[in-house]
């Protein structure tokens, strides 16, 4: 594929843009249910795909889980596309109107964005999830993931693109591209003239290269470094559940929890259960000296750490002297994703929700709740990290813009 292939791509996209956009919510839901059933029955076809991507030797060992798909995982897919049927169609819909002193009447409705592009990695479940929101909520699709996971998207976008085309649809409503180089992905970025958003998905390094090199508007998704700030009226038992269940359940996830501030009021009788904890379920704990005054044998942790998301079975453990030091650690070295307290006091959580910089602020639960399903969104594209058009997880509606419908009967304007 060239640069004359990519335009092509994105001429086809435009042009299919219009027809979806044109889709009534009954067509765009009986499609819907018909990738989900396809995908199914095409399992063996999937997985076989699947594994040509995971006998890849250049693949990261870290990558591993994100990349892997079984019978469950495309269940799962299927599943998230049949939630999509049950949500409401923000396309068409109103947000508001009113009538001007000129007589004018306005009304505020939802359209789609137009052309979506995805630049992901990793994630062949994306490939599914994208295509499914970008579909429900009236956009065209271009879809670029990695080299790691190429025979299996390729598979999965093939599926689509064949109900499109047996249900009389333009195929080109989902594009993938099948050249994962580096020079084709930055020559997508730049394709202003047939992409309305940008939407990446992956490592912070993947993120922070597209916002820096994309002409195209980007929403900023994904960089998780996850805090669980343990307060001083911390129950225990709840404390250590929830850090366990952030960092084990599956780690390589960007809501997964990468570091642990504990107040230094309770350090000295929590982090042994703490930690022991941690390594009874296979994680490397990292410290600073005053953790590992506590914990001797703890891995000193150097400054490099506090700002990496590890997307793997590690911690890093800091005590802090108080709510507002933790605040302040969390402002600086966080990536705006989501953040935890965990504290009996009613004003420090309420404190540490007013004042922390993130899309998502919990108190007393899991940062493992950041995600489109467990939010009742369905499915979610990305969980955005920034505060312009869409912040946190990413369903339908944030998938659409608006404009608005004007309607006079022969005003000029004086």
């Amino acid at each position: 594929m060239n640069k004359d292939d990519l335009i092509q791509l994105g001429k086809q996209a435009q042009q299919a843009s219009f027809t979806i956009s044109n889709l009534g919510t009954k067509q765009k839901n009986d499609i819907l249910l018909a990738f989900a059933d396809a995908l199914e029955q095409q399992t063996a076809a999937v997985l076989a795909a699947n594994e040509k991507d995971l006998a890849n030797s250049a693949v990261e060992a870290r990558f591993i889980d994100r990349l892997t798909l079984d019978e469950g995982r495309i269940e799962g897919m299927a599943t998230g596309l049949r939630k999509l049927v049950g949500l409401k169609d923000p396309i068409a819909e109103i947000d508001g109107g009113w009538e001007t002193e000129s007589g004018l009447r306005v009304i505020k409705q939802r359209v789609p964005l137009g052309v979506v592009g995805m630049i992901y990695e990793a994630r062949p479940n994306v490939t599914i999830d994208a295509a499914g929101l970008c579909f429900k909520a009236g956009n065209a699709v271009i879809l670029r993931g990695g080299r790691e996971s190429l025979h299996s998207n390729l598979q999965l976008a093939m599926i689509l693109r064949t109900v499109l085309e047996q249900h009389h649809l333009d195929p080109n409503i989902i594009q993938i591209i099948d050249d994962p180089s580096h020079e084709l992905a930055q020559q997508f970025m730049e394709l202003t003239e047939y992409v309305d958003v940008l939407i990446p998905r992956g490592s912070a390094r993947l993120i922070q290269t597209v916002v820096k090199h994309a002409s195209v508007p980007v929403i900023e998704t994904g960089a998780g470094n996850c805090h669980i700030y343990v307060d001083q009226a911390a129950e225990e038992q709840m404390a250590t559940d929830i850090i366990i269940n952030g960092k084990v359940q599956r780690p390589s996830v960007c809501n997964s929890t990468e570091k642990v501030l504990i107040h230094q009021a309770v350090a000295k009788h929590m982090l042994p259960g703490i930690i022991a904890t941690l390594r009874d379920n296979g994680v490397e704990v990292r410290g600073d000296d005053a953790t590992r005054q506590i914990v001797s044998d703890v891995i000193p942790a150097n400054p490099e750490d506090w700002d990496t998301e590890y997307n793997a079975l590690v911690i890093a453990i800091k005590v802090v002297d108080s709510e507002e030091a933790a605040i302040r650690h969390i402002n600086q070295h966080g990536t705006h994703h989501s953040e935890v307290i965990v504290s009996d006091n009613y004003q420090a959580g309420v404190q540490f929700q007013k004042q922390v910089d993130a899309a998502c602020v919990y108190v007393n639960a899991s940062s493992r709740f950041t995600d489109g399903f467990e939010f009742g969104f369905g499915a979610e594209i990305g969980i955005s990290t920034q505060k312009l058009h869409a912040r946190g997880p990413m369903g339908l509606r944030a998938l659409t813009s608006y404009k608005y419908v004007i309607n006079g009967n022969g005003q000029v304007r004086k």
